[in-house]
């Protein structure tokens, strides 16, 4: 079984060995620079090790992990247009290094080329299972990414709708990761979906942690702006929560702070950590976290596999859910 670093060069080679082509530089320097920004990969390799429970040559999976990888870059190219954002990971996003209609039509052509790439996983029957699972993930994160614009207009969203966007937005692709390594592997449809609800509790584990983070986080070990969150008003589940369970006189509180600008953010960001504070919001949301996790290595738990072919899955989530950065 092969760790994560040594899927990451797996992954790596393959990109080095399928660039995009040479020609209408305009198009696709934008998508190799995407691709280059630093990203993690964790959903690609995510892939792969959900192909090695069940067998050792994971290379013939490469073809769909980097399906995945381009369709998540290309839905992060679109979703820095939607948010107006000036940075990815540090630099400059697509949009403000080239300009909006570059951004658009470069991010068409990745999800084009994820397609051509899942076309060369194998026989037609294995590409067929895989589009479905495919086509079905990629319409959940467009509705998730809509919950989320939605979100942003409405002061009633409730703690299950919330979860229900950074399902759609974030956890199904990690679940369909896995589950489609698991298809490319031949694995048996109940192990399949076991691999699916892995990675979906999983991921809504990751953006909970996430929240918390944003909030809570070490700015050193962090990477950026602690309690960027509540600067920007976002609705998360740490607010949803405190909106819920706080006095009139917290929720009144939390609700005008919720309607101010970044003028003095240092001010901001402590007036709303000292009201989540009085509520004992961090250990509530820890604990819906916990619960999510251990909702999804129960699912692992059941993939009928021995259980040393899942020591690096298990680790890798491990990880990812206990990271402080």
């Amino acid at each position: 079984m092969r760790n994560l670093p040594s899927l990451l060069d797996l992954i790596q080679d393959f990109s080095v060995q399928n660039p995009f082509p040479g020609n209408f530089s305009e198009l696709y320097e934008p998508c190799t620079y995407m691709l280059t920004l630093g990203g993690k990969r964790i959903r690609p390799a995510l892939l792969l090790m959900g192909y090695e429970l069940f067998r050792d040559e994971v290379e013939t999976a490469l073809p769909a992990a980097w399906a995945v990888e381009l369709f998540h870059n290309f839905t992060l190219m679109h979703d820095d247009i939607m948010d107006a954002a000036p940075l990815r990971r540090g630099k400059p996003t697509v949009h403000t290094k080239w300009n909006t209609t570059t951004g658009i039509l470069s991010g068409d052509v990745m999800l084009i080329y994820a397609y051509r790439f899942l076309n060369q996983v194998g026989e037609p029957e294995l590409v067929s299972k895989l589009m479905k699972t495919f086509n079905r993930v990629a319409s959940e994160v467009c509705e998730g990414q809509q919950l989320d614009i939605n979100f942003e207009s409405r002061r009633d969203v409730s703690i299950p709708e919330y979860l229900q966007m950074i399902e759609l937005k974030t956890a199904v692709l990690l679940g369909a990761a896995l589950e489609m390594g698991a298809i490319c592997a031949g694995a048996e449809p109940a192990d399949v979906q076991h691999l699916y609800h892995f990675g979906q509790h999983a991921g809504i584990a990751f953006q909970i942690q996430d929240d918390l983070l944003d909030t809570y986080g070490d700015p050193e070990k962090f990477g950026k702006q602690v309690g960027g969150d509540i600067l920007q008003n976002k609705k998360t589940l740490l607010v949803l929560k405190t909106m819920e369970i706080a006095s009139a006189n917290d929720r009144a509180e939390l609700d005008e702070w919720m309607k101010t600008g970044a003028d003095n953010p240092e001010e901001k960001v402590a007036a709303v950590r000292a009201i989540f504070d009085r509520n004992n919001i961090p250990a509530l949301i820890q604990a819906e976290k916990e619960r999510f996790q251990k909702t999804a290595f129960e699912h692992l738990d059941a993939v009928n596999v021995p259980v040393e072919r899942k020591t690096v899955l298990q680790q890798t989530i491990g990880d990812l859910l206990g990271r402080e950065h």
